[in-house]
């Protein structure tokens, strides 16, 4: 890594957290190292699993793929930072119950992006839950039960069985 470090301050879960980071330094690892937001996992460091996704600024992103020098003066949620909304205690219940969590690796990242999704689309259908899910990795339940356990809830919140 670089000798130059920055100095950034990052609301992580409601909590500022301010720290010397390397220009190069990811996000992943300032939340994981700095913050001590072990709830974000890194699976690959490139972008591809999404077993690291948290929210942004009020998007969903893969943490590996942001520095954090970016983050300085912004807000990052982790599922920590959620897991007293509804929503999310929901989809971890549906989880659960659906049998979508066998070694729960990638259950952060999925829970978050399965609530940041919802969140943003109240009626949608399988497929639209599929192409959400998409950027997240399982090597564990395969995706069915996933999905299955997020169209639930949002069944549930329509009051209506999504098909197709």
């Amino acid at each position: 890594m670089g000798t130059n470090k920055v100095s950034i301050t990052v609301n992580v879960n409601g909590t500022n957290v301010a720290a010397d980071v390397y220009p190069e330094e990811s996000l992943l690892d300032f939340l994981r190292n700095r913050a001590g937001a072990t709830d974000v996992k890194c699976g690959c460091a490139k972008g591809d699993c999404g077993t690291c996704t948290v929210i942004f600024e009020g998007r969903t992103v893969k943490s590996c793929l942001v520095l954090a020098a970016q983050a300085d003066n912004k807000t990052v949620l982790t599922l920590k930072g959620i897991e007293q909304d509804e929503l999310t205690q929901q989809l971890q219940e549906s989880f659960v119950v659906h049998g979508a969590i066998q070694c729960g690796f990638c259950t952060p990242g999925m829970i978050v992006t399965a609530r940041s999704f919802l969140e943003k689309h109240t009626n949608p259908s399988r497929m639209q839950i599929k192409q959400a899910m998409s950027g997240n990795l399982c090597r564990c339940t395969g995706y069915k039960k996933i999905v299955d356990a997020v169209e639930d809830v949002a069944s549930k919140k329509t009051g209506k069985q999504i098909g197709g």
